[in-house]
């Protein structure tokens, strides 16, 4: 099973558009993680049409026409894989227990708001990606997503892409 991890795309606000490669693995994902900050409708309008499957949350940037369509957290099971999906998980010292306390119950814990990549795992085993932003990168040297793969109720293959700079 085939996933593609996103958050803070922030269209129109911080783009004009979203950009062609992770539209692109939109379309070929199984199921879609995004964790917040869509900022317009017509983007999540965007990904409910090219997603076989669209699991996503508002973040504190989505207003009330977004947080109307979404949850505040996402909870969904994959391949044997329990999913949590959520915008915010406060400050980077002390994430990993905080989120572990929060979510015992889950396997993976997607998440945005900081625009920065993270991959960790908590004590316990509680799997943490933020996939960063595909369109504003702030202090990042990259504009970023991430994909990764479930097989055999595992984790494999997470990636982080690279976008190119906008021309």
């Amino acid at each position: 099973m085939r996933l593609l991890l996103t958050s803070d795309t922030h269209v129109p606000k911080r783009a004009r558009h979203l950009p062609a490669p992770l539209l692109a693995a939109v379309d070929a994902a199984d199921v879609v993680m995004h964790a917040g900050d869509w900022v317009d409708e017509a983007t999540l309008d965007l990904f409910e049409a090219h997603a076989r499957r669209l699991v996503g949350v508002f973040g504190n940037n989505d207003g009330p026409e977004l947080r109307a369509r979404l949850d505040e957290v996402a909870r969904v099971e994959c391949g044997g894989l329990r999913f949590g999906v959520v915008h915010e998980t406060g400050p980077s010292q002390g994430r990993e227990g905080r989120c572990a306390a929060r979510f015992p119950d889950l396997d993976v814990l997607v998440f945005g708001h900081s625009h920065i990549p993270w991959d960790t795992t908590a004590p316990g085993g509680l799997r943490l990606l933020n996939p960063g932003s595909p369109t504003d990168r702030r202090r990042q040297p990259h504009r970023t997503y991430m994909t990764a793969e479930v097989s055999g109720g595992r984790l494999v293959d997470v990636q982080l892409h690279r976008l190119p700079h906008p021309v």
